[in-house]
């Protein structure tokens, strides 16, 4: 997925989220090895409501892969514990 479609796809309907997905585009992904890229892609095709409980730590994704992505987000966008 080309960056202007990226971006988009982190525009979300939750400010929020655009705080979390669009820095962590810009500061960190293209830092990312490319599966975990593929991962961040994955990630952006769920719910705006599973991605807040996700990034806010009051649930976490079933998905293995998911969940890897979703705290490296955290580890890089000051979402820690």
């Amino acid at each position: 997925m080309d960056r202007n479609r990226l971006f988009w796809a982190c525009r979300r309907g939750m400010l929020e989220l655009d705080l979390v997905l669009l820095p962590f585009l810009e500061n960190v992904y293209d830092t990312l090895e490319p599966a975990d890229k593929q991962r961040f892609i994955q990630l952006l095709e769920n719910e705006d409501q599973d991605l807040f409980a996700w990034f806010m730590r009051r649930d976490d994704p079933i998905d293995p892969e998911l969940q890897r992505i979703v705290q490296i987000i955290r580890d890089n966008t000051g979402l820690q514990e």
